[in-house]
Order: C-alpha cells, then sequence, then structure tokens
C-alpha cells in the first residue's frame, strides 16, 4: 500500500486496479485523504474521482484535489537535479551563494555595516 521512490505506480492495468482498491479501502477505513504520489495523470483522475475524499497529488498529474511540491525542489535547494515531475520557481543554490559571497566581500572591505545599517549614541 506504501511504495517509495521516484518511480511511476500504476503504469499497467492490474497495478492501476490495485491502487484503486486500495485508495477505497483507504476510504473506507476512514482516512481523510489520499496522497497519489509518481501516478499517471489519467490514473489519478479516476481514482480522485472515485473517492469523496481529496487526493494530494506529488507527480500524479493535474487531476488531483490539491498539490504537494517539496520546496527543496520549488526553490532548488541544497539539490543538484529534480524529479520528472517537479519544477523549479527559483534556484536558491545559486541565489544564496552569490548572497554569502556579497557579504563576504562587503565584510572584507570594511563596507559592511555601513553608517545605514549601525546605531549611533544620541547624547
Amino acid at each position: 500500500m506504501f511504495w517509495g521512490g521516484f518511480k511511476v505506480q500504476g503504469k499497467d492495468q492490474q497495478a492501476g486496479e490495485r491502487l484503486l482498491k486500495e485508495a477505497r479501502l483507504l476510504e473506507e477505513n476512514g482516512a481523510a485523504a489520499v496522497v497519489l504520489e509518481c501516478v499517471p495523470d489519467e490514473l489519478a483522475k479516476i481514482i480522485s474521482r472515485a473517492l469523496s475524499i481529496p487526493t494530494i497529488g506529488i507527480g500524479a498529474g493535474k487531476h488531483c484535489d490539491g498539490q504537494v511540491l517539496v520546496y527543496h525542489d520549488l526553490l532548488q535547494y541544497g539539490v543538484d537535479r529534480l524529479p520528472k515531475f517537479a519544477k523549479g520557481y527559483g534556484d536558491f543554490n545559486t541565489t544564496a551563494v552569490d548572497a554569502l559571497a556579497s557579504y563576504i566581500k562587503e565584510v572584507k572591505n570594511n563596507t559592511f555595516p555601513d553608517a545605514d545599517h549601525s546605531f549611533f549614541d544620541q547624547r
């Protein structure tokens, strides 16, 4: 029922029927939602329509009731490659390195902190 990794689940009809059956069992046993990870778009659509509880997709296409994208992937933070289903919305690695390099340079050059970033005695 719980598989891991970036391996596509439900690729053939038998595996898809098994996922649908298990999702229904989860619902029948009181689950509040089901997470569909690395599931083909059309299968996620079928499962989402078959359940009355929400489906949350991560690499399961647009037909789920909600979406998850790990912020490390979203920001490309600490990752050197993204899973196929992830979309990077920024490159934090480059931004962070550039920001840290600028800070170090300004401290070494004695340009930070400057008057705008210092407190002065008002006596």
